[in-house]
């Protein structure tokens, strides 16, 4: 039999640079970072500041390092850090947060409905007092969008009320924003929009935009400036990353073309509904199908040359700028047998 070639939709961080961003990667303008700074990097950090309506930002190369390093930042050893279930900073990050940042997690329930936290939740989690010896509640850490719940975004007035009660009861508060520009187009807001009131947010250049590799975490002067000093001592330092920055940069030139990949997706749901799958209806680039067995049916697409993942019980497909609507109608052509 012959091997039929793989559809990739595991993830939207399989896309690979093109001509364009390879070229502007080979013609970058480049400095030793960690010396004296790299002019095409500091274009890149002041950029994405820009976008995120914050002071400053650093580039890091993955957003676990981001999230890491925020999380360094913000917890003293002991502290209680809260999340919504099945955060990326609690399932997916190696135990980071508890492990380099000392933080002890508390996971917040899907009050209103699938990724969504409740902001009387985190007031009540925030507000409980006790004697010196109890644990303090420091920092709340959001996601938007929500990788687990299947792409699922937060508005710009979901999320005014949960910083809202954060900043009452004392907390800080993280923005894991790895997928925020999906959120963004999607709403048809800016980015900045989605991270009002926030202390810091961390973005990725490599989630469908084409970039190969990096990350970028934005907030205060003063929290960029101890954030470079950490990303040095988990060996993120970079020299000539310019050519990397370079590659960033033609992704932000991209954010509007993450409108095809949510489009590509609600094809790919409808066309899985009426072959007799149960999808949830996406929002964003990520699609989330129940099915009886993971393990089996994601062998049972490999075999017809479809990637998928497992994500929270459920099969994952991601949809991205790699893959055309004539690959998804290929897909379905595929399932359907």
């Amino acid at each position: 039999m012959t091997k039929l070639p793989p559809i990739d939709l595991r993830s939207d961080t399989v896309t690979r640079p093109d001509k364009a961003m390879r070229s502007a990667m080979a013609d970058a303008e480049v400095g030793d970072d960690v010396l004296d700074g790299d002019p095409t990097m500091r274009a890149l950090e002041e950029r994405v500041a820009g976008l995120l309506g914050t002071a400053a930002a650093l580039w890091v190369p993955t957003g676990c390092m981001g999230n890491a390093i925020a999380l360094m930042l913000h917890l003293r050893r002991g502290d209680v850090f809260l999340a919504a279930e099945h955060s990326h900073v609690l399932h997916n990050e190696l135990g980071t947060a508890a492990w380099l940042a000392g933080g002890m997690p508390r996971t917040l329930p899907w009050t209103d409905g699938a990724g969504r936290i409740s902001p009387s939740d985190v007031t009540e989690a925030a507000s409980a007092e006790g004697p010196y010896y109890s644990l303090r509640t420091t920092l709340l850490c959001l996601e938007n969008t929500h990788n687990a719940a299947g792409g699922i975004v937060t508005p710009p007035d979901e999320h005014a009320l949960l910083v809202s009660a954060a900043a009452a009861g004392g907390l800080r508060v993280h923005l894991d924003g790895a997928r925020l520009w999906h959120a963004a187009i999607a709403m048809e807001v800016p980015p900045a929009a989605l991270t009002v009131g926030v202390d810091t947010v961390q973005v990725c250049l490599s989630k469908g935009l084409g970039a190969p590799v990096g990350s970028v975490i934005a907030g205060s002067a003063e929290f960029i400036a101890e954030a470079r000093r950490v990303r040095k001592m988990l060996g993120g330092g970079v020299r000539q990353g310019g050519v990397l920055a370079a590659a960033g940069l033609v992704a932000l030139d991209r954010l509007d073309q993450l409108e095809r990949d949510h489009a590509n997706a609600t094809f790919l749901a409808k066309g899985l509904v009426e072959l007799g799958w149960e999808v949830d209806q996406p929002q964003t680039n990520i699609v989330l199908a129940s099915v009886a067995d993971v393990r089996s049916t994601l062998e049972q697409l490999a075999s017809q040359g479809v990637l998928a993942t497992p994500m929270a019980g459920r099969v994952r497909f991601v949809t991205h700028r790699d893959v055309t609507r004539g690959d998804l109608r290929t897909v379905l052509r595929r399932i359907a047998r």
